[in-house]
């Protein structure tokens, strides 16, 4: 007979810990929060400090019966939510209605689920952490006060269905200043001059570096041509070399931001996706012997910190696996990357580091396995030796000119016998091979084979990937761990941005909105504002702040700012851009809409009409498999671009990658166009044949 009731959040975590705590205990769940704020209005008395009126969810009458009825047949009740702010706040929450007294040891919490942490959490419970709770109320509140107040003046003035969020108000605003600055770039000439030189035995490049004996930037063509004419009848000559050793270091244990950064680059996943799998991964895994188990710990966290207990297991796995030489002198301990890091939870990390990926791979799925490789191999090389680096510069003397040279070879690669970190910038080079010189010494004659002089333009700021705003709103202070995957999927289904090219850019309807916050409610889009108020919802959670006081601050100056909005902001008709083509259902015009993956064409008697269809866009190339129809680009209902026959469906071709026009020059079959981390290649569908993709013409565009 069970004596105590144990309630968590979800039915997996609930059937990982039921079988840790034995037959004395019922583990329920409680399916997320119980009660929130009203959705119907706004549900907060400002005038009564700012007192929530809270209702029970709606459609959790069921669940909440089932735990009302199993906590009458118990002694003892536990809440076992997640360990934040929002875990406390489910747990106060059910507290309150299942009448457990504010001095009652009934919060249990664990940073990983495994049956160790698990049962040494249930030998210390403690009372709810009310400094917590009211963190949680007060963003709770603040932001239902900006989106409760704010929305009905954008619905009035600007158009139906509009939403205002600070957090997601700011992550627009940086998306909508970055294409102001893409748009304002004036593109500035530069030229690069390779030398192809040989050895006689070995062949190498060197780069033009300086003139006169001054670094010289080449700007244009007739500075490139006063080089050249210096290298005509030169010879080369090594005049220098330099030897040294460096040192690199691993990257620290994953929090949440870098988790979702590095699983964007190396495992194509969006933010909502890396949280959802890394949810799976927490709360538990069958794995067939050894029963279900929580593979990673909390993936809400903002701190590198390591337990000392993971930290020697890593020690004692690295020594094991690939001798001592590969862990450092004195453990690795890793500064916290943000002044406001929480430091409330360790870092990400596997459970057990025993678990290699491959031993358990049988028991994950596809995304589960690739993201807990992801998560153990940063753990894995964060506890390890540096790597170690011989670097050779040569300087090259040809006439009046200098050219140099740089390579580098792995001499010890601790860390990076296990994992590397990825870039943003596809052409930046990771480090993962050699790039190496041949031996060469001062005196030494060098022939040339090939002067290539080359010219570029500057190239404006990259639009955001989620992976660079994420960094981005961690670097300024915006958010915390829990609200980057929520805040990313709101902006794209309110219609404010869309994505091309897994970039974000922001639609009409986001510039719009932003400009008139940007004139009514500048302090709501404020970095340094927005940041203050989350180091304010920081000091409530450490009981430095009363949450009241807090949210009176801000409302004071923000109420003047409402009052002068709804008297000053002028209505705004949006206009729907009328196309060329008409609905071959009713004979309108087709106009223009902006969805979340960009624009498409609607039917201009909608609501009559709902016909809809994508914009396709020609890319020049006859259809491979009809040799009459053109290949479009196209995208599926995912968002994701794919290429097909415009003759569909007559011809069914279709393509992930894009096709090139000219045939193979091997086998005659199809070529497309892939990308990796050097860039964009060209590629044969059928044979081995593979060469770099030239450069394109628009680099040099703005």
């Amino acid at each position: 007979m069970a004596d105590s009731l144990v309630i968590v959040e979800s039915p997996a975590k609930a059937k990982t810990i039921g079988k840790y705590l034995g037959s004395k205990f019922i583990v329920k769940a409680s399916m997320g929060h119980i009660r929130d704020l009203p959705k119907s209005q706004i549900g907060v008395e400002v005038n009564k400090n700012f007192e929530p009126k809270y209702i029970t969810i709606r459609g959790k009458g069921s669940v909440l019966k089932e735990l009302k009825d199993a906590s009458k047949r118990v002694k003892k009740i536990y809440l076992a939510a997640d360990p934040d702010r929002e875990g406390e706040a489910i747990a106060w929450h059910l507290a309150h209605y299942l009448d457990i007294s504010d001095q009652d040891a009934c919060r249990v919490v664990f940073n990983e689920i495994t049956k160790q942490a698990v049962k040494d959490a249930f030998k210390t419970p403690r009372k709810i952490n009310q400094d917590l709770v009211n963190a949680q109320q007060a963003r709770r509140i603040l932001d239902r006060l900006v989106g409760y107040k704010i929305s009905p003046l954008l619905w009035k003035k600007v158009k139906k269905g509009l939403s205002a969020g600070r957090v997601q108000s700011v992550a627009v605003k940086l998306i909508y200043d970055r294409e102001n600055e893409i748009n304002a770039f004036e593109p500035e000439e530069y030229w690069t001059i390779t030398a192809k030189l040989t050895t006689g035995t070995a062949d190498f490049e060197a780069k033009f570096y300086s003139i006169g004996g001054d670094k010289k930037e080449l700007h244009n063509e007739s500075e490139v041509n006063e080089v050249l004419a210096e290298l005509q009848k030169a010879d080369f000559t090594v005049s220098e070399v330099k030897e040294k050793e460096r040192q690199r270091n691993p990257s620290p244990p994953f929090i949440t931001s870098s988790m979702q950064q590095e699983a964007a680059r190396k495992l194509n996943f969006r933010a909502a996706k890396t949280m959802s799998v890394a949810q799976q991964l927490y709360e538990g895994i069958d794995l067939g012997s050894e029963g279900t188990v929580g593979l990673i710990t909390y993936m809400r966290t903002d701190s590198t910190r390591i337990s000392p207990v993971a930290q020697e297991e890593a020690k004692e796995y690295i020594e094991q696996k690939y001798g001592a030489s590969y862990y450092p002198e004195t453990p690795r301990t890793y500064l916290k990357k943000n002044a406001n890091a929480q430091d409330a939870h360790e870092a990400i990390r596997p459970s057990s580091v025993l678990r290699e990926p491959d031993q358990i791979k049988e028991h994950l799925s596809r995304d589960q396995f690739r993201l807990y490789k992801l998560v153990w191999e940063r753990f894995v090389a964060s506890q390890m030796a540096s790597a170690v680096l011989d670097t050779m510069t040569v300087d090259l003397n040809a006439a009046n000119t200098v050219f140099r040279a740089v390579g580098s070879k792995v001499k010890f690669a601790g860390f990076m016998k296990v994992y590397v970190e990825g870039t943003d910038d596809a052409a930046v080079d990771t480090g993962d091979d050699d790039k190496l010189l041949p031996p060469l010494k001062q005196g030494d004659p060098i022939k040339k084979k090939q002067i290539d002089p080359k010219q570029h333009f500057t190239q404006p700021p990259p639009r955001y990937t989620e992976a660079r705003l994420v960094k981005a709103l961690e670097e300024m202070g915006i958010g915390r761990p829990s609200t980057y995957a929520p805040t990313l999927e709101t902006i794209q289904k309110r219609g404010y941005v869309a994505i091309e090219e897994k970039k974000f850019v922001p639609t009409e309807l986001g510039e719009l909105v932003i400009e008139q916050m940007i004139e009514f409610f500048p302090e709501i889009l404020d970095v340094e504002f927005t940041a203050h108020m989350e180091e304010g919802l920081d000091h409530i959670e450490e009981g430095k702040e009363d949450w009241v006081r807090v949210l009176s601050e801000f409302y004071e100056s923000f109420e003047k700012r409402l009052e002068v909005a709804e008297e000053e902001m002028e209505k705004i008709e949006i206009q729907d851009e009328v196309s060329d083509e008409i609905c071959e259902k009713c004979g309108r015009h087709f106009v223009y809409k902006m969805g979340r993956f960009g624009k498409f064409l609607a039917c201009s008697g909608f609501p009559d009409c709902r016909n809809t269809k994508p914009i396709v866009k020609d890319i020049g190339v006859t259809c491979p498999s009809c040799h009459e129809g053109k290949i479009i680009e196209r995208r599926s209902k995912k968002g994701r671009i794919f290429y097909g026959c415009d003759r569909y469906p007559e011809c069914e071709f279709v393509s992930w990658d894009k096709p090139v026009e000219a045939p193979c020059p091997n086998c005659g079959s199809m070529l497309v166009e892939k990308r990796n981390k050097s860039g964009t290649f060209i590629q044969c569908v059928q044979c081995d044949f593979k060469e770099e993709a030239k450069e394109e013409a628009s680099e040099q565009e703005d």
